[in-house]
């Protein structure tokens, strides 16, 4: 297939690329300024306005992978450029723009509202928008719609389990938000390049809940691969929920991957994955992922965020003061 990749240079579009080329494709990307690996033809300039599209306006290919993050407008320039010069647009969206999931929720789902034109809102209504400018050039049958949930592994732009892995690292007492059994959702992005890639060699299309199953791993099996890999003797200080709350670290970014057992928790964390099983997604065994994260970590690996968007993680003061009050309890 002739591949070609808005982005490419970070994260998901960086993972795009090595599946699109390990599966033997002629790969294009498109930024800024990033270069792409050896082999990959390199485009330059800037998807947010028409002018800077030119370079794609002579071109044909087979697909496309866009992972755009902010002004729906944006990815609506897009697709009017390459409307007529690809026929297939395979899009990074997010499990967000579900307006109120709940336990076992799908991908029929209402979504929250949104406008294909808008300039940045919030994280939701921005990934709907860029869907719906899809779908209105694209049509279902022709476009795929990846709703990931938490997306993590090498070169991991948000940061949250590059925080665990540091924290941990560290040494000492941990503060572990329990409880340890609570089932999470994630994907690695390697993992949801290589599905995307497929998916697009047999031309599937449609919405899919791009995660792993609710069953597939827990907060504590994650802190214990975490420690072994890190091998800092570090000791988990797990404290429950409500201790969380009362302190005022429930906030979701302060202690990543964490919510509070309850509807929020539901949401996030128990959503039916079944029809992208169904289409071929597999995730790899969390320690993998946690391994291979761990060497990027040691060999310089930073978070590189979405502008405007924190890292996550804990204040070490507010730590403390929390472990304090928590041993204070008995």
């Amino acid at each position: 297939m002739r591949v070609l990749i808005l982005g490419g240079g970070t994260f998901v579009g960086r993972a795009l690329v090595d599946a699109a080329v390990a599966s033997g494709h002629d790969v294009t990307t498109f930024t800024r300024t990033t270069a792409p690996p050896a082999g990959v033809e390199e485009l330059h300039g800037d998807r947010t306005t028409t002018a800077g599209l030119a370079e794609l306006a002579d071109r044909e290919w087979d697909v496309v992978f866009d992972t755009w993050s902010g002004a729906p407008r944006v990815v609506r320039l897009s697709v009017s450029t390459l409307r007529e010069r690809v026929g297939y647009y395979s899009y990074v969206s997010t499990a967000s723009v579900y307006a109120a999931p709940v336990l076992g929720s799908d991908e029929d789902q209402p979504k929250v509202d949104a406008d294909p034109g808008a300039d940045a809102t919030d994280y939701p209504a921005d990934k709907r928008g860029a869907e719906l400018a899809i779908l209105d050039a694209f049509g279902s049958e022709h476009c795929l719609l990846a709703r990931a949930g938490i997306i993590v592994g090498p070169y991991e732009s948000t940061g949250r389990l590059v925080w665990w892995l540091r924290r941990i690292a560290a040494g000492g007492d941990v503060l572990a938000p329990g409880p340890a059994t609570a089932r999470i959702q994630w994907i690695d992005a390697r993992d949801l390049a290589a599905w995307m890639v497929v998916c697009a060699e047999r031309g599937t299309a449609g919405a899919f809940t791009a995660i792993s199953p609710p069953d597939f791993v827990s907060l504590g099996e994650v802190f214990g691969a975490c420690l072994e890999r890190t091998a800092s003797g570090a000791v988990l200080v797990w404290v429950s929920p409500e201790f969380i709350v009362a302190q005022g670290l429930s906030e979701w970014l302060v202690l990543p991957l964490w919510l509070p057992p309850g509807a929020d928790f539901d949401a996030h964390y128990g959503l039916d994955t079944r029809r992208a099983v169904a289409a071929g997604l597999v995730c790899r065994p969390m320690r993998e992922t946690v391994a291979d994260t761990w060497v990027w970590v040691q060999g310089g690996g930073k978070p590189r965020p979405v502008v405007g968007r924190p890292l996550p993680g804990l204040d070490p003061a507010k730590e403390q003061a929390a472990l304090a009050a928590w041993a204070a309890a008995g």
